[in-house]
């Protein structure tokens, strides 16, 4: 199992998640992020001071991938947020020791999720 984080521009979002629903990768969490890298931000002038920018917002995407669904994940990602401009993001893949569904209590890839996923209605 893996954590992918992907740092990404926030206008690619939606063609991000278009390439991986494509993919079969649904289940991700996203949240606002602001940094900076190589591109170091830019100046801004507002009435007359002028203001350093360097913390630049950012989209940041977490994914939990069973072992099969790294590469995968890696290359959708860069295929829809690759613009071959500075700052187009980053992706760390990590170890991930475990993961635990707290609805069933499954654990380790099962917990992930998969093709077997059955929501009870109610009544069942």
């Amino acid at each position: 199992m893996k954590l992918i984080v992907a740092y990404i521009k926030p206008e690619v979002l939606e063609s991000v998640k278009r390439e991986l629903d494509k993919h079969e990768v649904h289940r991700m969490s996203v949240s606002r992020a602001k940094g900076c890298g190589v591109s170091k931000g830019y100046v801004e002038s507002y009435r007359g001071s002028k203001k350093e920018i360097n913390l630049l917002p950012k989209v940041r995407l977490e994914i939990a991938v069973n072992d099969d669904f790294v590469d995968t994940t890696v290359k959708a990602i860069i295929s829809a947020a690759r613009t071959d401009e500075i700052g187009d993001g980053k992706i760390f893949v990590l170890p991930l020791e475990d993961c635990i569904r707290i609805r069933t209590g499954e654990t380790g890839p099962d917990a992930i999720g998969g093709d077997s996923v059955h929501v009870k209605k109610k009544g069942e």
